[in-house]
């Protein structure tokens, strides 16, 4: 008698387990390598829409639209003239291929002479072009992004380990930052059909520095004496004799005045008063419709940069402070912004990125708080513009208290030059940015 043999059986099952697995896995295989050929398609596409986008121009374009459309005529309708618009435009396409053949192998380089200049002035440069390969180069230009602006310089054919220099002007006409590249090298054929480009990411910024004018040292209104002047309050120990008092305990005796106190009988003292030393603060307004327009925001610039150069290079303390700059989304700015004083470029630089934005803070605000933030200063100009009402002058200069004293420096562009003296401030109106030095000679403060 047999008895059935489980052993088969379980081989039959093992072997269909098998087999299923073995089809899933190769389903999956086959999925995952579909995946892998639809991405590798999915990159030469872009990478070959990434070529055509920077190779083929718009009359590279033009040209491949007369061929489609001449062909589909020629298919389509039957048109001769169809096979020739195509043919024509196609030959010239194939015409303008051997101008990309060839691998660049360029080195750029951009020397400027200067990379800080006055408003108005130019720059001048230098652009070198080395061919470090040992084979030809064909001719090409290099593009130099200058602002919103670009230069073009074109080069020869290059023979191999050859360079070339050219020369070139980049006109600062107004005050800012200029930035200048990246630079790109472009080759292509003689009817701007087809185009390479090979682009160097490094990139340069001028300083275009606003116009400034000379003040006399000894003028507006600024403390002659380096050491300070002397005020009303009184102290126990200056520079500046006073009085002579009777001595309370803890007063020093070096300071005991021996000749009163021989003849009074009692200790006597000398008192002196207080003697401070000149702390000058600049504030530049920055709110937009308070200037009339561009030039006159300008000449405010200007006008402050002068005041505070003049006091740093009397060695005053001086503090030049605007605005801070609204960010996209912002309200109205409350925020002090302190530039740069302690050289002429840092604060020459920092000047020059300054703009005029409609959501600044207002001048009272300005001007209390500089007053909370910086309350030992001794002069106070306030630059403003030619739609600053006089209403608001006088609020910011209240701001500051009777033991500042206050000069708004008004620009309005033609205005004839003037001084108006009010209680809370003296107001200089200036016609013109040279004015600036005569009023300033004569002693606003006198």
């Amino acid at each position: 008698m047999t008895t059935p043999s489980r052993t088969g059986a379980a081989t039959r099952t093992r072997t269909a387990t098998l087999s299923v697995r073995a089809g899933a896995g190769d389903r999956r295989a086959g999925a995952t390598r579909l995946r892998r050929a639809v991405r590798r398609a999915g990159h030469a596409t872009r990478e070959a829409a990434r070529w055509f986008g920077g190779t083929v121009t718009a009359a590279g374009w033009l040209l491949l639209a007369v061929v489609a459309l001449g062909v589909a005529g020629g298919l389509g309708f039957g048109w001769v003239e169809a096979w020739v618009a195509a043919a024509g435009a196609g030959t010239l396409l194939l015409l303008c291929v051997p101008f990309l053949l060839g691998a660049h192998d360029y080195g750029v380089s951009l020397a400027l002479a200067r990379d800080r200049v006055v408003a108005g002035t130019e720059v001048e440069g230098e652009v070198q072009v080395v061919n470090r390969s040992v084979r030809p180069a064909l001719p090409g230009v290099v593009d130099i992004p200058v602002g919103e602006g670009l230069l073009d310089v074109q080069v020869p054919l290059l023979r191999g380990r050859a360079e070339h220099r050219a020369a070139v002007t980049i006109e600062a006409r107004r005050r800012g930052v200029i930035r200048v590249g990246p630079m790109t090298i472009a080759r292509g054929d003689p009817l701007g059909v087809l185009r390479r480009e090979l682009a160097w990411p490094e990139v340069r910024e001028i300083y275009v520095h606003p116009v400034t004018v000379p003040i006399p040292s000894a003028s507006a209104g600024l403390v002659r004496d380096l050491e300070g002047a002397p005020t009303s309050d009184l102290v126990d120990a200056d520079l500046s004799f006073h009085a002579i008092r009777e001595y309370v305990p803890g007063d020093a005796y070096r300071h005991v005045h021996w000749g009163s106190t021989a003849k009074t009988g009692r200790l006597m003292v000398r008192q002196f008063e207080e003697t401070r030393h000149s702390r000058v603060a600049v504030l530049l307004d920055l709110v937009a419709e308070e200037f009339a327009g561009d030039d006159e925001f300008e000449m405010a610039v200007s006008a402050a940069a002068s005041l505070a150069l003049q006091g740093i290079r009397d060695g005053r303390e001086v503090l030049v402070a605007s605005s801070a700059a609204a960010r996209e989304g912002e309200g109205r700015v409350r925020e002090l912004r302190r530039h740069a004083d302690r050289d002429v470029r840092s604060l020459l630089d920092d000047l020059a990125t300054v703009e005029r934005h409609p959501l600044a803070m207002p001048l009272d605000a300005l001007t209390r708080l500089t007053r909370q933030g910086f309350p030992e200063l001794s002069i106070a100009f306030l630059v403003v513009g030619s739609r600053t009402p006089l209403v608001r002058l006088r609020a910011a200069a209240l701001a500051f208290g009777s033991g500042v004293a206050v000069i708004a420096v008004r620009c309005e562009p033609g205005a004839p030059p003037s001084l108006r003296s009010a209680r809370e401030a003296q107001v200089l109106t200036l016609g013109a940015l040279h004015d600036l030095t005569p009023m300033m000679a004569r002693g606003v403060l006198g």
